[in-house]
């Protein structure tokens, strides 16, 4: 049965022709200059829960009044081609995103606001303004917006260590499913360390799994711990029937303070590279090279040439073996640990490169060679290439 997978964004397609219009709002309002529309603030209701609440639910509603106005709704118009018609052609679709600073950056997904001629945040309040790109990355499908207001209306949320996390943790996602907006749904942490397909040819690392409800429109909003902290970036769902089945995918808040930190001072982030292929250990690995059965690392398939693995000693694998159906390297190299720290599989190398190095850095990878001999190679990691 084939997985699906789908990044989380409302989408709506609309083909708008030269003499045609294109409306999001409900409202237009006409000034001249002899005279000033001046709206009312929206009186904000907050949730109050009734005497016989439980103190969970309380705390909840608690959390739901604090956070609220840290959330916000994006609605972006986007253009692309279409290769039979020959007008413009735009998109509209629908993502959720939070509020980082009093400076005015928004924290959602590159995938939101990719393409985005125009973008509009919504906050709770009522309020609308537009939205600037600040910038982007689709590596790990973040992406930094900023919207011009007061300090004052302005309400950050604070990222929490997700190094931290726990299996069984409750979780709190609050974004705009199916476009309806400020819904709040609650869950556990799953799992840790998943790896997910990113935007392009790299994977993302050290994911949340979460089975808190997050539907089309839940993209870049905030996964949250019960101190209302961030601690990841929804993302992505995971489903055999295309809806919410309960496998939830969210960019971890250490990687995305790292990114957003990154886009915000110099509107772009490098990642190191290693230039490596590889796959997690397996029975059939472990019974063809002889190994214990408690192994790990990571079972290295293919080194790029001229990459920094290749020019530190990293050696491609030789013959193949086929038992069970499951392919495996008579002797191949077997990446145990980087600078120290043990790895599990390739996600524990993906998030260490992503979250700890730098390009340049010179890092000590532990290698197991041929089944026998553990030999230290040191790797000077360089810039991530370009699609």
């Amino acid at each position: 049965m084939n997985e699906w997978v789908k990044r989380v964004t409302s989408l709506v397609m609309v083909a708008l022709l030269m003499l045609g219009a294109f409306y999001i709002g409900t409202m237009v309002v006409a000034t001249n200059a002899s005279r000033t529309v001046v709206f009312d603030a929206l009186q904000q209701v907050a949730v109050t829960p009734p005497p016989d609440a439980t103190d969970q639910e309380r705390q909840l509603a608690d959390l739901y009044n604090t956070v609220v106005n840290s959330v916000v709704s994006i609605e972006v118009v986007a253009q692309f081609e279409h290769p039979t018609v020959i007008d413009e052609q735009f998109a509209q679709s629908g993502g959720t995103g939070f509020v980082l600073d009093t400076d005015g950056h928004i924290v959602t997904n590159y995938h939101v606001v990719e393409g985005a001629v125009q973008i509009a945040v919504n906050f709770h309040d009522g309020t609308i303004v537009r939205g600037e790109v600040v910038g982007l990355d689709p590596d790990a499908d973040i992406a930094v917006i900023q919207v011009d207001l007061p300090v004052e209306e302005l309400t950050p949320l604070s990222l929490a260590d997700s190094s931290q996390l726990f299996v069984g943790q409750t979780t709190i996602a609050l974004g705009s499913p199916f476009g309806r907006d400020w819904t709040m749904t609650t869950g556990i942490i799953s799992a840790l360390g998943r790896t997910i397909r990113g935007l392009n040819i790299y994977s993302i690392g050290e994911v949340i799994q979460t089975d808190t409800a997050i539907n089309p429109g839940n993209s870049g909003g905030p996964l949250l711990n019960l101190r209302g902290e961030v601690i990841g970036v929804n993302a992505q769902i995971a489903s055999e029937v295309r809806a919410n089945s309960g496998v939830g995918f969210a960019i971890p808040s250490n990687l995305v303070r790292r990114v957003a930190n990154a886009l915000i001072e110099k509107g772009q982030i490098d990642y190191s590279y290693i230039g490596i292929q590889g796959g997690d250990m397996t029975l059939a690995q472990i019974e063809t090279m002889n190994l214990p059965n408690n192994a790990h690392g990571i079972v290295v398939g293919f080194v790029e040439e001229n990459s920094p693995a290749a020019r530190g000693g990293l050696h491609n694998p030789g013959r193949e073996r086929t038992v069970d159906g499951i392919t495996a390297y008579i002797n191949a190299d077997i990446i145990t640990a980087i600078d120290g720290l043990p790895l599990r599989d390739m996600s524990d190398l993906i998030a260490y490169l992503a979250s700890q190095t730098q390009p340049g850095q010179t890092v000590t990878l532990t290698v197991l060679r041929d089944g026998r001999d553990m030999i230290d190679l040191p790797i000077t990691l360089t810039s991530r290439p370009t699609q």
